[in-house]
C-alpha cells in the first residue's frame, strides 16, 4: 500500500471502528479513538511533503492497479503541484474538526467522529484519483457523510438543509456522469484522465463537455447563481460540519475545473471565459452586499465563503499564472479561514444557543481570549496584509489586471465589501459595553477550545508570511496545465 493508499484509506478504516464501537456510554473511548485516528491520518500524509520533488508536473506517488477489469476501471491514485497541498490540508483540518467536537457532541459520539474520519478519506481520495470512475466514485460518496452530519446532527430545519444539498450536488453530478462515460468511448474504452487531455475533440464536443462539468463543479464551489443551497446548509449543519463544508467540500468543485474542465476541453474553457468571469465577479461583487444584511452571523460567512470562492474561479478562467496559481492558494487559505470563521461561531453558539449577531454584544468584555483570536481571524477573512487571506487574493487581483485592468479594479473594489460585513459583524458581536445577561455569564474559551483556535492562527498567519512552501509546489504543474491550454488553440 502506497503513501496515497494510506492518506486515504487510514481515516476510513479508524471511521469504521468507530461505527463499530457503538454506544454513547464509551463515548470517551470513542473520542480518543477517534483523536488518535485523525492525527494518525494527518502523519502519514507528511512523507508525501518530504518526498515531494519540486521542478516536474508529473504525477507523483502513483498507484495503479486494476479494480474492474471488464470496463478497464483502475485504482489509479497520483499527485501533482495543484492536488497535492488538498490532500494535507484535508488531513489538517480533520483533527481541528475532532478536536472542536469533542465535548459539544454528546449524542451518537461514534457515528459523528466516523462520518469526518470517513469523509475526510473520501475527499483525499477526490483529490488523488487519476481515473475518471474511480474519480465520481469518491466525488459522489462524500455526499452520504456530509447528509448524515446534517440530517442527524442539524438545527431544526436539518432534514430539508440535507434534502437540498443532497439533491442540488446529485443532479449536477449526473451530467458529468454522462460525460465521463462519453469520453470513456471516445478514448477506446480507457478512464484515464490523462489520456483524456490528449483527445483531439471538436468546438461543439468540448462546449457540451464544458458545461456537463459545470453542472456538477458550479455547484459544488458553488457559483452564483447555483449557489442558494450553501446558506441554508450552514445554518442547519452543526458547527465541524460547516467547518469541513467550507474548507474542504467546496474545493471538490474547484479542483474539479483545472483537472478536468481546462484540460480536456481547453477551447471551450477559453471561448467561455467571459461567462465564467461574470459569474466570478458576481459572487464577488454581489453575493458580498448580500453577506452584509445578514442578520445570522453563519449565513454571513457562508456568503462570504460564495463570495471568496469567486476569486478562486476568477484566478482560473483569467488563464495566466498569477491567477492560476493565486485561485489555488485562495482555495488552501479559504480553507483554514473559513474553517476558523465557523469554529468561531460554533463557541458562541455553544454558549448562547443564537446565531443572531443582535444576541451578542461586548463580547471582549467576557472572552478576552477568545476575540483576539477572533479578531485575528476577522481580519484574516478581510484579506489583511501577513494572514494567509491576503497571499490568494492578491495574486488573482495582480493576475486580473495583467489581463485586463479593468477586471482587476473589479475584483480589488470587492475586498471593501469584504472588509465591510466582516468588520460589521466583528463590531456588534465583539465589541462595545455587555449587551444582555447572557453576554455577562459567558466564560472565555477553554484549554481545548483554545488549541482549536491557536491550530489554525498559526496555520493561517504561517501561510501569510511565508507562502512560498505553497507557491513552489504548485507552479511547474501550473505552467504546463495553461501551456497544454495555450498549446490546443494553435493545433
Amino acid at each position: 500500500m502506497g503513501l496515497l493508499s494510506l492518506a486515504i484509506w487510514t481515516p476510513i478504516c479508524f471511521g469504521v471502528v468507530l461505527l463499530a464501537l457503538g454506544r454513547d456510554d464509551q463515548a470517551r473511548t470513542v473520542r480518543w479513538v477517534a483523536l488518535i485516528g485523525a492525527v494518525v491520518s494527518f502523519l502519514v500524509t507528511l512523507p508525501l511533503y518530504e518526498g515531494f520533488k519540486l521542478g516536474t508536473a508529473a504525477m507523483q506517488f502513483v498507484e495503479n492497479t486494476t479494480w474492474i477489469s471488464r470496463f478497464n476501471v483502475n485504482y489509479h491514485l497520483g499527485v501533482d503541484g495543484i492536488s497535492f497541498w488538498f490532500v494535507l490540508l484535508t488531513a489538517f483540518i480533520n483533527v481541528v474538526i475532532v478536536i472542536a467536537g469533542w465535548e459539544v457532541i454528546t449524542r451518537r459520539v461514534n457515528q459523528y467522529m466516523g462520518a469526518f474520519l470517513i469523509l475526510s478519506g473520501l475527499m483525499i481520495g477526490v483529490f488523488c484519483a487519476l481515473d475518471g470512475m474511480l474519480f465520481y466514485v469518491f466525488f459522489e460518496a462524500t455526499l452520504i457523510p456530509m447528509y448524515l452530519i446534517i440530517g442527524i446532527w442539524g438545527g431544526p430545519n436539518k432534514i430539508y438543509a440535507a434534502f437540498k444539498f443532497f439533491l442540488y450536488t446529485l443532479l449536477g453530478s449526473l451530467l458529468t456522469l454522462v460525460a465521463l462515460i462519453f469520453l470513456y468511448t471516445k478514448s477506446g474504452g480507457s478512464f484515464d484522465i490523462a489520456l483524456w487531455h490528449k483527445l483531439p475533440l471538436d468546438g461543439t464536443t468540448q462546449t457540451l463537455l464544458f458545461f456537463a462539468f459545470f453542472a456538477a463543479f458550479a455547484v459544488k464551489v458553488p457559483m452564483w447563481p447555483v449557489h442558494t443551497w450553501l446558506p441554508d446548509v450552514h445554518v442547519e449543519a452543526p458547527t465541524g460540519g460547516s467547518a469541513v463544508l467550507a474548507a474542504i467540500m467546496l474545493k471538490l468543485g474547484a479542483y474539479g475545473f483545472l483537472r478536468f474542465s481546462l484540460p480536456i476541453a481547453p477551447d471551450a474553457a477559453r471561448e467561455w471565459a467571459w461567462l465564467m468571469i461574470a459569474l466570478s465577479l458576481i459572487a464577488v461583487i454581489y453575493v458580498g452586499l448580500v453577506a452584509m444584511v445578514q442578520k445570522d452571523m453563519k449565513k454571513l460567512v457562508a456568503y462570504s465563503s460564495v463570495a471568496h470562492m469567486g476569486f478562486v474561479t476568477l484566478g482560473f478562467f483569467i488563464f495566466n499564472d498569477l491567477g492560476v496559481s493565486g485561485g489555488i492558494v485562495q482555495m488552501i487559505s479559504h480553507g483554514f479561514v473559513s474553517a476558523a470563521m465557523f469554529l468561531s461561531i460554533g463557541v458562541l453558539y455553544d454558549r448562547v444557543h443564537s446565531r443572531e449577531i443582535a444576541a451578542y454584544g461586548g463580547v471582549v468584555n467576557t472572552m478576552p481570549k477568545f476575540t483576539a483570536f477572533a479578531l485575528f481571524f476577522a481580519m484574516a477573512n478581510c484579506g489583511l496584509p501577513g494572514t494567509a487571506g491576503f497571499v490568494g487574493e492578491w495574486m488573482v487581483i495582480l493576475g486580473a489586471v495583467k489581463a485586463n485592468f479593468w477586471l482587476g479594479f473589479a475584483a480589488a473594489s470587492a475586498l471593501i465589501f469584504g472588509a465591510a460585513y466582516t468588520l460589521w459583524m466583528f463590531k456588534r458581536v465583539y465589541l462595545g459595553p455587555v449587551a444582555n445577561k447572557h453576554v455577562k455569564e459567558l466564560l472565555d474559551i477553554s484549554s481545548r477550545e483554545f488549541l482549536v483556535m491557536l491550530l489554525l492562527a498559526a496555520a493561517v498567519l504561517y501561510m501569510g508570511v511565508y507562502p512560498k512552501p505553497f507557491t513552489d509546489v504548485m507552479q511547474t504543474s501550473v505552467t504546463e496545465l495553461l501551456k497544454h491550454v495555450a498549446l490546443s488553440k494553435l493545433n
